[in-house]
């Protein structure tokens, strides 16, 4: 397993996030109520972070504090975001899929061939 391998599984517990982002491990605890993060659970059902819930964390953060969103807000944000992403990685599937059929149709004409829409 590589550095880079380690890395990306590597999980938290609550008061290392805690203490990573400076929230009191109860803010963290109210996020996960609310529904706007979601940490993985061990299997003595302790709370385990991974890389991107402490980016969320952050995400949250910089939201409340520092832009004034209130939670429904940051909640609001948070699923249009994930939204967004969502329909960009279908759009660029979608777009890899015409450039690969471009591509053949380019083929074809080049050696003759039939074209078939």
């Amino acid at each position: 397993m590589t550095k880079n391998e380690n890395q990306k599984d590597k999980y938290f517990v609550i008061s290392k996030v805690a203490q990573m982002t400076n929230l009191h491990p109860q803010t963290l605890r109210y996020y996960e109520r609310m529904g706007i993060l979601k940490p993985s659970r061990s299997l003595g059902n302790v709370r385990l972070y991974s890389k991107q819930d402490v980016e969320r964390v952050k995400q949250i953060k910089v939201l409340t504090q520092d832009m004034g969103v209130n939670l429904a807000g940051v909640e609001i944000i948070l699923k249009l975001t994930e939204q967004i992403e969502d329909i960009q990685s279908k759009w660029e599937k979608e777009r890899e899929k015409l450039r690969n059929r471009i591509k053949d149709l380019e083929m074809r004409i080049s050696k003759g061939g039939a074209i078939l829409l």
